[in-house]
């Protein structure tokens, strides 16, 4: 069926989000269809504003609208924990976990497939924060996958060159998840970052 092209134009701008399939564009433009005008221009507004007022803190890389960021400017944090995420989005992500250090986001996807040269992976600003002297471990939190496998193990290189202890975030089963239904892979890495208990 053929739509008003205003309305075509919306749902094709919708399903390039993330997530967002050809339903869910469809209902999420006719709910703002339906919603007041003065209340579908302030989330226009909101999107615009967002887009050009948020930027990635120079120090960190997490997304703020002023520099250095919030989590940089807190003097309450842990200064010698240096937590390294792949994206920005991460960081909200462990800061609901109560770690409570600095962060260090590369802010790139990184895929093996694109024949990325981990190479030109720009870490003069992290070798300049390095370079302090206050950081005594960088965790690693990059994704469980193959690609954060590769970055890990180079970034993990690339920092013990420098004296500096490395660690990574534990893999493992889920809580609240069966043994039956984990992958091979989830199991070794379990049964490999095993603690004793106390």
């Amino acid at each position: 069926m053929r739509l008003a092209r205003p309305l075509e134009n919306l749902i094709d701008r919708l399903q390039k989000l993330p997530g967002i399939g050809p339903k869910t564009a469809q209902r999420l433009a006719l709910f703002i269809l339906k919603m007041p005008l003065d209340e579908a221009r302030q989330l226009a507004q909101a999107i615009v504003a967002a887009r050009e007022k948020v930027f990635p803190c120079s120090h960190c890389g997490f997304l703020t609208d002023e520099d250095p960021c919030i989590i940089c400017r807190d003097t309450a944090r842990d200064r010698t924990m240096l937590c390294m995420v792949a994206d920005s989005s991460d960081i909200i992500a462990l800061e609901k976990s109560g770690y409570h250090g600095q962060y260090y986001a590369l802010n790139r996807n990184f895929n093996l497939m694109d024949d990325i040269d981990l190479g030109d992976i720009n870490l003069k600003p992290l070798n300049q924060l390095l370079a302090q002297g206050n950081i005594k471990e960088v965790i690693l939190a990059f994704n469980p996958d193959m690609d954060g496998e590769v970055l890990s193990r180079y970034l993990a290189a690339t920092l013990n060159r420098q004296g500096i202890k490395v660690t990574r975030l534990a893999h493992g089963l889920p809580v609240g998840g069966d043994i039956e239904f984990a992958d091979e892979i989830t199991l070794r890495m379990a049964i490999e970052g095993r603690k004793e208990c106390i």
